[in-house]
């Protein structure tokens, strides 16, 4: 009697730095036919060692990680040292601040948290398969060029920022003084001042509490308090 062939079946890795969180991705991902979860990682370190090992055929990554590297630092690299390599952002943050950004550092996908239930099988499957992987509205606002528009000052300069200005400035909107953010992202007090120093730069203010009322501002209006 003939044996069928043995599917062989996808690696996906998953990096987030909350283990319940990695567990619920693992959860979904493995009770598919054709694909399992090979590793788990909180740091980017810990991510790239997977990769050697396991070579994955996708990787998950959250944007905010351990280690003192965001999700969209891991993702150039990715793009850099292994790029046949797709990966797919999955966040709390709002797709909206988000997911172009994410697009240019070289995911193929982005799902907000709250969609994992419905929309993480789709989404690996779709960039597994070579696609791109966005909600219908933001794919909505991409086609017709509606993200580009949100503001001619102040939204449009904060696209100048660099991933980790961009972080400093969120978290400042939040409002988090320089100590908590230097904790936060495991850097220096005096990196993050200097990060402060090339925001205010960027987005011409005079001082640091022009700086303050323009982030909360952003924070306001993009939903990010």
């Amino acid at each position: 009697m003939e044996t069928k062939p043995q599917m062989i079946k996808k690696k996906i890795l998953v990096v987030d730095d909350h283990p319940i969180v990695r567990r619920g991705f693992a959860l979904l991902i493995n009770q598919e036919p054709d694909m399992e979860v090979c590793g788990e990682a909180e740091t980017p370190e810990e991510a790239l060692q997977i990769i050697e090992e396991s070579q994955p055929d996708l990787a998950i990554v959250d944007i905010t990680l351990k280690g003192g590297t965001n999700g969209l630092e891991l993702l150039k690299e990715l793009t850099q040292r292994y790029p046949k390599l797709p990966a797919l952002v999955v966040s709390m943050h709002d797709e909206q601040v988000y997911a172009e950004r994410v697009l240019r550092s070289g995911a193929k996908g982005y799902i907000m948290k709250q969609e994992v239930d419905s929309a993480m099988v789709g989404a690996v499957r779709s960039v597994l398969n070579g696609g791109i992987y966005l909600s219908q509205e933001m794919n909505r606002q991409l086609l017709t060029g509606e993200s580009s528009r949100r503001s001619p000052s102040s939204e449009t300069m904060i696209d100048k920022l660099s991933d980790r200005e961009f972080e400093v400035f969120r978290l400042l909107g939040q409002g988090l003084g320089t100590r908590r953010i230097a904790e936060t992202l495991d850097v220096s007090i005096k990196t993050v001042e200097t990060f402060r120093s090339r925001i205010k730069e960027k987005l011409n203010l005079e001082d640091g509490n022009q700086l303050v009322q323009v982030a909360v501002g952003w924070a306001v209006r993009n939903n990010q308090l």
